[in-house]
């Protein structure tokens, strides 16, 4: 090989190896979130201000590289599996249709995960129609040693924003094959913690709090 030869050669390759690393940084870049916009009725819309705050939080606290606005996704929805993690919330009435079921079963054994936030009022939907989705599961309260509540930041207890029925802020998981699949606060309003300060007025370590938790939920379902 001439001597010109091998300089464009090695040109060629550090060119290519120039552009996979741009598809590859691309890639990171492009990560997103969404949030499920399930029928029934219910406020699926609920604290519109939180899931964009956690995304900024995650971004400048744990090194996250997600896109500043989270997606609107319905459950039946092919792009459901473009997003490693959905958020669901709301006060009142949600339906999943059987195709909207199935779906999201699929996304979730395929790697998916999903976090529900009750904004009080949610509870008997949710379990009902999470039934719809794994009927062979139940909600478990999930264990303080489990992961989730250990990966940038350690939980003893469930950040409790607010106050509902006089009950304790409870974590509940749905594990399917061992998997951590979806976790579901309940009694602590984590979403409402996410907000912006004025909307609910909250103080700054209670947000803080809240925040720490929803960076926990995230880097888990991006690990598992």
């Amino acid at each position: 090989m001439k001597i010109s030869d091998f300089n464009s050669f090695r040109v060629a390759i550090k060119f290519g190896l120039l552009c996979c690393c741009l598809i590859i940084s691309q890639f990171v870049e492009a990560q997103e979130v969404a949030i499920l916009k399930y029928e029934g009725g219910g406020d699926w819309y609920a604290n519109p201000t939180a899931v964009p705050n956690l995304i900024r939080y995650c971004n400048e606290n744990i090194d996250t590289h997600l896109l500043d606005k989270p997606k609107n996704i319905e459950p039946q929805s092919k792009e459901l599996f473009n997003f490693p993690i959905v958020f669901l919330t709301g006060h009142g009435n949600v339906f999943f249709s059987d195709q909207a079921s199935k779906n999201l079963r699929n996304y979730l054994i395929s790697g998916g995960f999903l976090h529900i936030s009750d904004n009080y009022g949610l509870d008997q939907f949710i379990r009902k129609e999470m039934k719809k989705v794994f009927p062979e599961l139940e909600f478990e309260e999930i264990p303080f040693e489990h992961d989730i509540y250990h990966q940038n930041y350690n939980f003893t207890t469930l950040p409790k924003i607010h106050e509902h029925d006089a009950k304790p802020a409870q974590g509940f998981g749905l594990f399917y094959e061992g998997r951590l699949v979806c976790f579901y606060d309940f009694e602590s309003d984590l979403s409402d913690g996410w907000e912006d300060e004025v909307v609910h007025n909250n103080p700054p370590e209670v947000r803080q709090k809240a925040l720490q938790m929803g960076a926990n939920i995230i880097a888990y379902a991006f690990k598992n």
